[in-house]
């Protein structure tokens, strides 16, 4: 049976049509009927098929030809590169999409060296051969030369028409081994994808390395030391439960243990016999490690408790999230919530707002710093407001990231400066064919945590792609920048800047919150400091009721008498006046470059 399985993972840059050819793969190998037929079948989130993309990675077992086949599908943008990592450790070989049209795209690079870190066969497939603007000859040259894969037998596909799927499938089938694995060894299960229902408590999706489990037995969680009984099993479809009494080695499976707590299932563990337990677990997974943090908070204070459940179902859905309390003077209690990038942090605050029904207030995304102080230890800080007054800190180090930009040549000028700006510092610059030119730049992670993306996307029409990796980190000539609203800093709106920028940040950012914070009944000061020194001030000015209306005539003492009692007014109510900052203000911090 075992040397008729495939395992194998679909990978590709962000829109090269992974999500339909997965849905042409399961239509072919008869998966689903015509009446269950839908786009992006894989996608099961509402946001993913509003947004057209992939943010979970989906498995399906398939039939064709007497083989078995697990396909998965896995997302393409740079933010989720974790999930890719997940599921290539389940995998013997990879599907390479690129299209036809756009070619080789810095996800397509990231993602192949994750495959061939796994040691997985590769099989390029080049993807929308039917459209007038393809060019599969030069995009078989274009992976030949960025990648150094042999495409040469790179199979041709249109995942629309339905054109090549017949081949591609015989391609799986004599390209990519089959799982290798002892049957008879004590059970080797690794959990590589966990959801929660409300019915059957958290739910594990496993691939079986070795030995088999079956329906009833009692197992053991390595990682927990925890023993549960299997209540049920099923293979993975997207739209039907498939069950099964056993899943045997090289097979990728569901596991029901009627788990109601979450904290009993982490991915990357091993589930194993109870009986007769494995000595070592399978392959663990490196932890995913958050790049970006924002305060969450419950626009209604009483919500926390539930705040705190819904990251906490979430995490199980989305091990990449990472998340402690925080209290913030301007936002009562919530949570310092790690993501791996600015879509991520979009995508999870979304998804807590639909499927938990809490409405929420981000602030702006920070990074974590290294500080040295003066008396020589070191803190890790990811909230700028944690950042030790001026005289303490002796340096201040940022995290750096190495950036990979693909570009068409027209955009290159403005797109050195704009990196320029950003504090970019060039490592590399290759012209892979007339058309198109390979950038890389080391870059602060501080600097593309906002709309870095969006900016890319405008200066370039669309047509760049970006991808990056850690690097480690460097010293940085940072300062801490407090917003103040009528005399008081507002914690949430503290932002960690270079200092060259501080000025200009700070004098754009109170401009934006004059037009934000609602006129009072007195004048509101909005400053921008660096510790006690006020680099920026704008006045949103008072409401004023028109006191000399009823003096129509008679002396002007009178009309100064009124003028006089109204400013007095004025002042005693600025004193004890107190300023709502509405949500606006705090999502303005984004918006600043």
């Amino acid at each position: 049976m075992q040397d008729k399985i495939r395992n194998f993972s679909i990978i590709a840059h962000i829109d090269h049509g992974k999500s339909t050819l997965a849905d042409r793969l399961i239509e072919f190998c008869g998966g689903i009927t015509d009446r269950e037929k839908t786009d992006q079948l894989l996608d099961t989130m509402d946001i993913e098929k509003e947004r057209g993309i992939t943010i979970k990675a989906q498995s399906v077992r398939l039939s064709y030809k007497g083989y078995v086949l697990n396909l998965i599908d896995t997302p393409g943008h740079v933010d989720f590169s974790y999930e890719v990592s997940k599921s290539l450790k389940s995998s013997e070989g990879a599907l390479l999409v690129v299209d036809a049209t756009q070619g080789v795209e810095a996800q397509t690079l990231a993602n192949v060296y994750l495959a061939v870190e796994n040691d997985l066969e590769i099989i390029p497939v080049i993807n929308k051969i039917d459209l007038p603007s393809a060019e599969p000859e030069r995009v078989a040259e274009e992976i030949e030369q960025t990648i150094g894969i042999d495409a040469t037998d790179a199979v041709l596909v249109s995942a629309k028409s339905g054109i090549g799927i017949e081949e591609l499938l015989d391609a799986i089938i004599e390209r990519i081994p089959a799982p290798n694995g002892d049957e008879n060894a004590p059970a080797k299960a690794l959990i590589y994808d966990s959801w929660f229902d409300n019915y059957l408590g958290a739910i594990c999706l496993v691939r079986m390395f070795e030995g088999s489990i079956k329906k009833g037995e009692e197992v053991l969680v390595m990682g927990t030391g925890k023993k549960h009984k299997v209540l049920d099993l099923f293979y993975p479809h997207p739209i039907k439960k498939v069950s099964t009494n056993e899943i045997k080695t090289g097979e990728i499976g569901v596991v029901v243990m009627g788990l109601k707590n979450v904290a009993d299932i982490r991915i990357g563990d091993t589930i194993t016999s109870a009986k007769n337990p494995a000595i070592e677990p399978a392959d663990e997974f490196e932890e995913a490690k958050s790049f970006v943090f924002a305060g969450i908070y419950p626009i209604d204070t009483d919500k926390y408790d539930e705040l705190r459940d819904a990251l906490e179902k979430l995490q199980l859905n989305d091990s990449s999230i990472t998340y402690e309390p925080e209290t913030s003077q301007a936002l009562g209690f919530g949570f310092r919530v790690g993501f791996l990038g600015m879509l991520h942090m979009e995508v999870v605050k979304e998804r807590l707002e639909r499927e938990f029904g809490i409405e929420l207030i981000a602030t702006a995304p920070s990074v974590t710093y290294k500080i040295k102080l003066t008396d020589g230890s070191e803190i890790e800080i990811s909230n700028p407001s944690e950042l030790p007054e001026p005289a303490k800190v002796d340096k201040i180090y940022e995290p750096y990231v190495k950036s990979t930009i693909l570009t068409p040549n027209e955009y290159v000028g403005n797109l050195i400066g704009f990196l320029n700006d950003k504090r970019g510092v060039q490592l590399k610059m290759e012209y892979l064919s007339p058309e198109r030119v390979l950038l890389e730049y080391e870059l602060p992670l501080n600097e593309i945590v906002t709309d870095f993306y969006d900016k890319l996307k405008t200066i370039t029409r669309g047509y760049a792609s970006f991808d990056y990796e850690p690097i480690g980190y460097k010293e940085g000539n940072l300062v801490k920048m407090d917003i103040r609203v009528a005399g008081e800093i507002v914690d949430a709106l503290s932002i960690i800047v270079s200092k060259e920028k501080a000025e200009r940040k700070g004098r754009e950012l109170i401009k934006v919150m004059k037009e934000l914070i609602p006129r009072q009944l007195f004048e509101v000061a909005i400053q921008a400091s660096i510790g006690n020194k006020i680099i920026a001030r704008e006045t949103v000015k008072a409401l004023r009721k028109d006191v000399t209306a009823k003096c129509y005539g008679g002396d002007i003492s009178r009309k100064r008498k009124l003028l006089e009692k109204q400013k007095e007014g004025k002042k005693r109510m600025k004193s004890i006046g107190k300023v709502n900052i509405p949500q606006e203000a705090f999502l303005s911090v984004l918006k600043i470059d």
